[in-house]
């Protein structure tokens, strides 16, 4: 059994090769280049592949694979909106992915930001290396005063309420699917717009999909309370940036903790030192001493990287041993 493993970094090595220690009768490829057009040849004669990457998986890649007989591919993430459901189907690839690899990582790094937006530590970064040591104006808010507004509560989004709480911060929450325990607890709200106009927080934790797409757009914000902050650890589509700039411009929200932004693959896992790049939504929100811009990275901790390797190859060896896996993705 043969495996290729796309886009494998330098800090995921070593669970690879603990993973092969633990299977010697498969043999895995690693490949440091992501799974594209120049790249996909790479597989051929292999049995299955294991990739992350933030670009996308163009309908010739999975074409390709399907061309060299191959229908086994292992995301070592959640997210499968960079797949073509129809390409998908038409070659007949059987998609997995890691739906839980350490909720906690991205829940507390989430926490983290926002506690970072409170206390205005950017400002005071920036103050300190102009060497001014003032603490006025910069006077900061406390969490347990806060109204959070939770949307999405599957694993991340509990987590994530469940640190709130800690807090002391009032939690209210939106999910079309609700949680028995967070029912009963009568954390729910009916609408999001009730969870609009109660919350001075909202923080998001749902997959994107056509109908989350532009979700916080314009006609949102306008629902909001003015002040409100903004968490996005999830997916960088889900939130207008255009009309992000128009409701920090307004004062309508007074901060933002960005770790996804819509085009982050321009800039995101890059070195852009002396390097152009024609994104002027992220030169303007990354200007702001408001809103903190981070490279995609609240999963990035080695619990997080262990289990989504592990995952991955677990999966990709289960699908062909036995064509089925319990973590493949339905696209229907």
């Amino acid at each position: 059994m043969k495996i290729i493993a796309y886009g494998i970094r330098k800090d995921e090595k070593p669970y690879v090769a603990k993973w092969q220690v633990e299977h010697p009768e498969v043999e895995v490829k690693i490949v440091e280049d992501l799974l594209l057009d120049e790249t996909v040849n790479l597989a051929q004669g292999f049995d299955g592949v294991v990739a992350f990457q933030q670009a996308p998986y163009t309908d010739n890649v999975l074409a390709t694979l399907a061309g060299y007989g191959i229908h086994y591919l292992s995301l070592r993430n959640v997210g499968v909106d960079n797949l073509n459901p129809v390409a998908v189907k038409a070659n007949k690839i059987k998609v997995t992915n890691v739906p839980v690899y350490s909720p906690a990582a991205i829940a507390e790094f989430s926490v983290t930001q926002l506690l970072n937006l409170l206390r205005r530590t950017k400002e005071y970064f920036h103050k300190f290396e102009r060497h001014d040591y003032r603490w006025a104006p910069e006077i900061s808010h406390e969490l347990n005063q806060q109204v959070v507004g939770v949307i999405g509560t599957g694993h991340i989004g509990r987590v994530a309420i469940n640190i709130y709480k800690g807090f002391g911060a009032k939690v209210i929450a939106y999910d079309k699917f609700h949680n028995p325990e967070l029912e009963a607890e009568g954390l729910y709200v009916d609408s999001l717009d009730e969870l609009y106009a109660q919350a001075t927080v909202i923080t998001l934790h749902i997959p994107l999909f056509p109908e989350t797409e532009h979700m916080l757009d314009q006609a949102a914000f306008a629902k909001m309370n003015d002040g409100v902050y903004i968490i996005n650890a999830s997916r960088g589509p889900l939130i207008d940036e255009t009309a992000l700039i128009e409701a920090l411009d307004s004062g309508k929200v007074a901060g933002a903790a960005l770790d996804v932004l819509e085009d982050e693959t321009k800039v995101f896992n890059h070195d852009m030192a002396g390097k152009n790049m024609d994104y002027p939504e992220f030169w303007n929100l990354d200007s702001r001493e408001n809103v903190l811009i981070s490279p995609h990275t609240a999963f990035y901790t080695d619990v997080a990287v262990m289990n989504m390797v592990k995952q991955s190859f677990d999966a990709n060896l289960e699908l062909i041993q036995t064509g089925n896996s319990e973590k493949e993705v339905s696209f229907d």
